[in-house]
């Protein structure tokens, strides 16, 4: 099992990145401000546009560390990663089978069927906490039905149509599992680019979060992460990411944001209104959101297709390691991960 090392995160947008020797060095208008030694780390993920030097991309490159840049709310920019890893074998099968009308159709089904049954999940678990709610179980049967549409639909057009379904039966009660601060957090459903709402920026940006750990899940196994079952081809896209990561978005983003609310852990003064309609979150939220988020990943649940303890950060690398290992045909089928 691969060993889960940190991630350095730099959320200061005037944070400059350098080398000096084997260390990251991080400065704030050419003063110093934070240092690490590169074999600590295993990516860093940086908010704001100014950049890091070549010196540091090559160290990052050199020590198999990943670079990835956000916007500062946020927003996918790039990912600057050292050479290829893996098998070529791995990755020639995996570019035949995504040609493959009917393997992309049966992966995408798991997919997306794994998404729908964990939304469910988190529905039907916070009925059991917190006692019968008419309109939750009204979704939970709809998003029932909705699986069972997935897993029998006979094409990938038809897979994306029901997922969307599911997505606004499941949103359209997602506020209901508020039992804080409710009038400070509206949410009236999904939006995005900008976000309108906290609760939309705050899954937004933990999606990106998921979305670059499973990238270089993918990368760690062998297999490329822009080449993926169902979501299209696309220039700069991490599709399999993508693919891979809708089973994960409820356990990994969705419970994430409802605790950080429910506990308060994080206020509506940790956004600010951007414009007339978009909201973003401030410097010390998305400081709130990390913390809880490397603290997520260090708690222990067991996996239940290997049944072992796993930590929670390595879902991604466990999931990636059975892609790859059902594409190499050394198990029967992909074990999609389901939370009870």
């Amino acid at each position: 099992m691969r060993i889960l090392l940190n991630t350095l995160y730099v959320t200061t947008p005037e944070a400059y990145l350098s080398k000096d020797g084997l260390n990251v060095v991080v400065s704030v208008k050419q003063n110093e401000i934070f240092r690490i030694p590169i074999h600590n780390i295993e990516q860093i993920i940086t908010f704001g546009y100014m950049g890091a030097s070549p010196g540091l991309m090559k160290l990052c490159a050199d020590n198999n560390v990943s670079l990835t840049f956000l916007s500062p709310q946020g927003r996918y920019i790039s990912r600057s990663q050292g050479p290829t890893r893996g098998n070529v074998l791995l990755r020639k099968a995996q570019y035949k089978n995504s040609d493959e009308p009917n393997y992309a159709l049966h992966l995408s089904k798991l997919f997306i069927g794994g998404k729908i049954q964990n939304y469910r999940n988190i529905l039907r678990r916070f009925i059991r906490d917190n006692g019968d709610d008419e309109a939750i179980e009204r979704v939970c049967e709809e998003l029932l039905r909705c699986k069972r549409r997935v897993l029998n639909a006979e094409s990938i057009e038809s897979v994306r149509g029901i997922e969307g379904e599911a997505a606004t039966a499941y949103f359209g009660v997602f506020s209901r599992l508020l039992l804080n601060q409710k009038e400070d957090f509206v949410f009236e459903g999904r939006n995005r680019r900008p976000p309108k709402d906290a609760i939309n920026a705050m899954l937004s940006f933990v999606y990106t979060l998921i979305c670059n750990d499973m990238t270089s899940a993918l990368e760690t196994v062998g297999l490329d992460p822009y080449v993926g079952f169902m979501h299209t081809l696309r220039p700069g896209r991490a599709s399999l990411s993508l693919d891979m990561m809708e089973e994960l978005r409820a356990y990994l983003g969705d419970r994430l944001v409802l605790s950080l609310i429910n506990r308060k852990q994080i206020t509506i003064k940790d956004f600010i209104k951007q414009g007339d309609e978009g909201i973003v979150m401030t410097d010390s939220g998305r400081k709130i959101i990390l913390s809880a988020w490397q603290n997520r990943k260090k708690e222990l649940i067991i996996h239940p297709y290997l049944n072992e303890k796993v930590s929670i950060g390595l879902l991604p690398y466990v999931q990636a390691m059975l892609l790859a290992r059902f594409i190499r045909k050394d198990i029967d089928d992909y074990p999609v991960f389901l939370i009870k």
